[in-house]
């Protein structure tokens, strides 16, 4: 297609600075280098220390608990890449004046900026025009430069911007000139609201509508008919909620509300939560008994204290005795991990994960029930801070579902074509080959179809035949396709 993009290299970018990219929220770049407008390149997420100063006086405060998510996410040595970018505009950040303008304009704090341009020199601006990638890629984390080469090329489209053509043209606009944003009440309330929408469903709607009008890209939220999963959506602020966040209730609250959410969460996945070991000065926080043994300390608040470890150890060889050797050991909290925790972990053979991961996992369920599968999800929880290995879980599930909606839309699309009422194996691995997607060999094709006819599923309806070749299968209803 014209559309198509061959693309070489990956910019470094905080992993911050690219998520508020994802989410429309701005549309710069820091960069220390010029770049041509018209250049093009994946978007690599790194940690935030290659920013000067500490994530709390780089980024707005309302974009904190985001900030600190991101951080969180990114591993030491393999980065998740989710989109790519085209260099619009790039000038010289040297004008002090316009400071403050920036800040309005973007999720960093005036304070930052002033002290980019007074440790570094050849400082620039960049205007980025953001691309989601139809999946997410995985690179070695190189540290050497901004600007890193592909481990191969990558044809990429332009069928997935983040901000419309018209929305884009207006922040352009809006940047350029340093006019301020043309809604500073909403985006204060939109701040404010920030903490209530932790536990308020109708507060977190409200959030996400004034973020839509403002024109950022926002995360979506579960559309379900049941009201009752409106409880998903918090499962990550409530991880991140401390006192100072939530006047008026103590952190001791605050950490059992994130321990009663993150015990629905897992019993929503399909664990059996057992109530005998509940939480409390010397309970465990999470015991789950089915389809393995799974003991689970939970953390609220801005970090995992470095004590955490040797607490799990403890209380749960006190409850579970010689049984605790066996036992998937897992720590549920906010932010990154101290280099003591994570090792603390590896030797003890504990698993970390952010409260954002597990709010991924639960919605990857309540989109697609059945499709997180325990058993196979227990292959991902090795020892030490794991958010990377659930995401590669995550994406794994996510590409398997892809498969299976591509061929709910081949079934139907060719019966269309055809005009035919029913399709054989054959014809479709035929019209399946002609695609660009990773080739079946028709017994394959056939047990995947066979997947989707069952009366579970009821995506295509299936007539069988005398043997595998002889089944004809017909279209049904869609399989909605995931979205990275």
């Amino acid at each position: 297609m014209s559309n198509d993009v061959l693309i070489n290299t990956a910019l470094r970018l905080a992993a911050p600075d690219i998520e508020a990219l994802l989410r429309g929220q701005m549309i710069a770049a820091i960069l220390q280098m010029f770049i041509y407008p018209g250049r093009q390149f994946a978007l690599c997420p790194a940690d935030a220390s290659i920013n000067l100063l500490s994530i709390e006086q780089y980024y707005h405060s309302g974009f904190l608990p985001i900030a600190q998510t991101s951080v969180a996410e990114v591993s030491t040595e393999t980065a998740l890449i989710k989109a790519w970018a085209r260099c619009e505009v790039c000038q010289p950040m040297d004008d002090a004046k316009s400071l403050a303008a920036l800040s309005l304009l973007t999720i960093w704090t005036q304070e930052a900026l002033q002290e980019i341009l007074k440790q570094r020199q050849n400082i620039f601006l960049a205007y980025l025009r953001v691309y989601y990638l139809p999946e997410a890629i995985e690179v070695p984390v190189k540290k050497n430069s901004q600007f890193i080469a592909l481990p191969y090329p990558l044809t990429v489209s332009q069928a997935n911007p983040v901000l419309s053509d018209r929305t884009f043209g207006i922040r352009k606009h809006q940047l350029e000139t340093r006019q301020p944003p043309p809604h500073p009440e909403l985006e204060n309330l939109q701040s404010a609201l920030a903490s209530l929408a932790i536990t308020n469903p109708a507060a977190k709607q409200l959030d996400q509508d004034i973020k839509a009008f403002l024109g950022w890209t926002t995360e979506q939220l579960i559309q379900q008919s049941d009201p009752d999963l409106a409880w998903i959506n918090c499962i990550a602020a409530l991880g991140y909620r401390s006192i100072e966040q939530d006047k008026g209730k103590s952190n001791y609250q605050a950490g059992t509300d994130f321990e009663d959410i993150a015990r629905r969460s897992l019993e929503f996945l399909g664990f059996k939560v057992e109530s005998d070991y509940k939480g409390g000065a010397g309970g465990l926080d999470l015991f789950c008994s089915k389809p393995y043994s799974l003991v689970c300390e939970c953390k609220a608040g801005k970090s995992i204290p470095d004590r955490t470890v040797e607490e799990l150890d403890r209380i749960g060889k006190r409850h579970l005795k010689e049984n605790y050797i066996n036992t998937v050991r897992l720590i549920i909290g906010p932010g990154k991990p101290t280099k003591q925790l994570q090792a603390s972990a590896v030797i003890s053979k504990i698993s970390i994960i952010n409260a954002m991961t597990l709010q991924k996992l639960v919605e990857l369920q309540a989109k697609y029930p059945g499709s997180v599968d325990l058993i196979e999800l227990q292959k991902y929880l090795a020892p030490g801070q794991i958010d990377y290995n659930i995401d590669e879980y995550i994406e794994k599930v996510k590409r398997q579902i892809q498969l299976r909606s591509h061929l709910v839309q081949l079934v139907k699309k060719y019966l269309e074509n055809t005009g035919f009422e029913r399709a054989s194996v054959d014809s479709l691995h035929g019209a399946f080959s002609a695609t660009s997607l990773n080739k079946l060999q028709p017994q394959e094709m056939h047990e995947i179809l066979v997947e989707l006819s069952s009366p579970l599923t009821g995506y295509l309806g299936r007539i069988k035949g005398n043997d595998w070749k002889g089944d004809r299968f017909y279209f049904l209803r869609d399989l909605p396709t995931p979205q990275n």
